[in-house]
């Protein structure tokens, strides 16, 4: 798999995931309805099938890697979305999950 992949199928899972929150959070606090929750339901299942694509087969290693996608998707996420607007150390603490990603699923191994 090369690495453009495993990162389209990161934000592929960070759409889905944070997306369906945001949809259930906004059919629940901000009261606008079951069709909301029902779609956000929808796209965290899907959330969870997109993970698996990933080649590599270590399940803690996908999901500690998506971890770090996890963290600055939603930061990027409430940007775009709810006008949130992240200080320093939002974003270093972001870059930083970002860097572990990095090292996680795309250092070289011997084996």
């Amino acid at each position: 798999m090369t690495i453009i992949r495993s990162i389209a199928l990161f934000l592929a899972a960070a759409v889905l995931e944070i997306g369906g929150a945001w949809l259930v959070w906004q059919g629940t606090r901000e009261h606008r309805g079951w069709g909301w929750i029902g779609a956000g339901v929808i796209a965290l299942g899907a959330y969870g099938f997109v993970a698996t694509l990933q080649e590599n087969a270590d399940f803690g290693r996908i999901l500690a890697a998506y971890g770090g996608v996890f963290v600055a998707g939603s930061l990027a996420w409430g940007m775009a979305l709810d006008g949130y607007r992240p200080d320093r150390y939002d974003v270093t603490g972001a870059l930083t999950c970002l860097a572990g990603v990095a090292v996680i699923m795309y250092a070289p191994r011997n084996a």
